[in-house]
């Protein structure tokens, strides 16, 4: 009758998403990176300090947001490789891009800028990056400019492929905005090589779009290999965010792997982050291993 009691005990604990940071502990283990520029301005001030307590808080993954001149940081692919599996956490991807030039998007004559990218390439790779994203893009003024980028992005695509690499889009709200009539968003999903460049939806920025994001993984199913797991402040703050739908059809998106950011704080940038994914950590609608 005891064991009985206890078991039941134990599952009605499991059930309330595990309540309590002694039952999160105790919980099959969760994968969830967090975007290092979260924590950016104590990474200006103590990188090792920062990067050990959000291995201390239970991420298992990063996304960096300090590429520049071959060095990530301002640490060789390989040092930071290291330091952040010496945290306890592996490489998981980078948010960096360069912009195409005026003269770039008159002649659709894009090679110069991907001479960058052919050394880009090349540290993510030394560094053991799974993906690159780019992360922003200012509206183009016509669609000849839009699917310019386009063709620009399948080409990045096409040699992040080629070094094992997949290359994928993060957005903001401004894609929801309209180009010569059609919605810049689906344009790209729709004139993008699926084999070639995923997205990173960022859920809050979508939301603020004015967009559902579970309509976007029904529409372009598995496009989406990254999710931006991202609220006004802390996750679960607002309560505009829908998150148990959007992790419940996480599959049909395609997510390998949820990304938190918090850009804004009501606490201390660390104190936020770990509210953050505790409230992953106890979600119910987030799986573990």
């Amino acid at each position: 009758m005891k064991i009985k009691t206890l078991a039941i005990a134990a599952a009605a604990l499991a059930m309330a998403g595990c309540a309590t940071d002694s039952a999160c502990a105790k919980a099959p283990r969760k994968n969830i990176a967090v975007q290092m520029y979260s924590m950016r301005d104590d990474i200006k001030k103590d990188y090792d300090g920062s990067i050990k307590k959000l291995g201390e808080m239970g991420f298992t993954a990063v996304e960096a947001a300090g590429y520049g001149g071959g060095k990530f940081y301002g640490k060789t692919p390989e040092d930071f490789k290291a330091g952040i599996e010496a945290a306890g956490m592996k490489v998981l991807s980078s948010h960096t891009t360069k912009q195409l030039s005026k003269k770039e998007l008159e002649t659709g004559d894009f090679s110069e800028s991907m001479k960058w990218w052919d050394e880009c390439i090349a540290a993510h790779k030394a560094a053991g990056m799974k993906y690159i994203v780019a992360p922003w893009m200012s509206v183009p003024k016509t669609l000849k400019e839009l699917k310019t980028y386009c063709d620009y992005y399948n080409e990045i695509g096409r040699r992040c492929k080629a070094a094992g690499i997949s290359f994928g889009y993060h957005n903001h709200a401004h894609e929801f905005q309209k180009v010569e009539g059609k919605v810049m968003y689906d344009y790209m999903l729709e004139n993008t090589n699926p084999d070639l460049v995923f997205f990173e939806m960022d859920v809050y920025w979508t939301v603020r779009g004015q967009k559902a994001p579970v309509d976007y993984f029904k529409k372009y199913p598995k496009r989406f290999k990254l999710l931006h797991i991202k609220d006004e402040r802390e996750l679960g703050e607002s309560g505009m965010v829908g998150f148990d739908a959007i992790f419940k059809h996480a599959g049909e998106a395609g997510m390998e792997y949820p990304v938190v950011e918090v850009e804004r704080y009501s606490f201390t940038p660390a104190e936020s982050i770990k509210k953050s994914i505790d409230y992953l950590k106890k979600a119910p609608f987030v799986l573990g291993e």
